[in-house]
């Protein structure tokens, strides 16, 4: 298995359920190298060369097949890969610039895809599993984050389409959580803690989720749903039903 993004928060979490699942990981990461090589360490005290790490440029598109050809050579296969990294900030119209259409496109967008293409012949040959983890406002846009939700919405388009491409052999699945984790510079995401507690309020749940609830549901994939492909499933509390 690989997971981008893997070595904290929601990629993290992906990656201790699969494990105790008993896939072996490779754990990509950009620069959270000390908090990859911790999560690395505690996964192989409990089952020891089980883990592999990938640090990498995910908008480097032409190294990306790299990352599969070290977890081939590492493990000898790949069953699952769940595109996980994502970059999130605000982009209000009228001031949008190429370097945030660069970056929030090609983190969210552009990586899965590339990344898809270079898994797919691995992914086929173990009649494996794509996972992207795509978000609710890829549906429904949030207001001044334009350019994310924007990618956020090709991500869903892309996991339908490579629904289509990889069958019958590879299922393809996407993810859309909702206020599971707030962002860590909440403000410079401007998520104010009132703003925080009105996506709350607007939630029919009533509460926020956690990175276990994206974790659990990428498990469901992997392991108990093998005749579902081309799913996007909401995992945000009841949000996506309208705010």
């Amino acid at each position: 298995m690989l997971v981008t993004g893997a070595a904290r928060r929601v990629g993290a979490e992906i990656v201790r359920h699969l494990h105790a699942a008993g896939a072996n990981v490779a754990i990509h990461y950009r620069q959270s190298a000390a908090d990859a090589r911790a999560l690395a360490g505690e996964l192989e005290a409990l089952r020891p060369a089980s883990t592999l790490l990938l640090a990498a440029d995910l908008l480097q598109i032409e190294t990306l097949p790299q990352l599969v050809t070290a977890t081939m050579a590492r493990f000898g296969r790949l069953d699952v890969l769940v595109n996980n990294a994502s970059t999130f900030y605000p982009t209000a119209f009228g001031s949008i610039n190429r370097q945030q259409w660069d970056d929030l496109m090609g983190s969210n967008l552009q990586a899965p895809l590339f990344l898809a293409q270079a898994a797919a012949p691995a992914l086929r040959a173990t009649g494996g599993l794509l996972i992207n983890i795509a978000d609710i406002h890829g549906l429904r846009p949030l207001r001044d984050y334009g350019v994310y939700s924007l990618a956020k919405s090709g991500l869903i388009q892309l996991t339908r389409m490579l629904a289509r491409e990889l069958a019958p052999e590879v299922r393809v699945n996407a993810i859309l959580p909702g206020p599971v984790l707030w962002p860590e510079a909440a403000a410079e995401a401007e998520l104010s803690p009132q703003r925080q507690q009105q996506i709350i309020d607007n939630t029919p749940l009533q509460r926020a989720g956690s990175p276990s609830d994206v974790a659990r549901a990428v498990r469901y994939f992997a392991c108990d749903a093998p005749f579902v492909t081309g799913q996007i499933l909401a995992v945000d509390g009841g949000r996506s039903l309208g705010w």
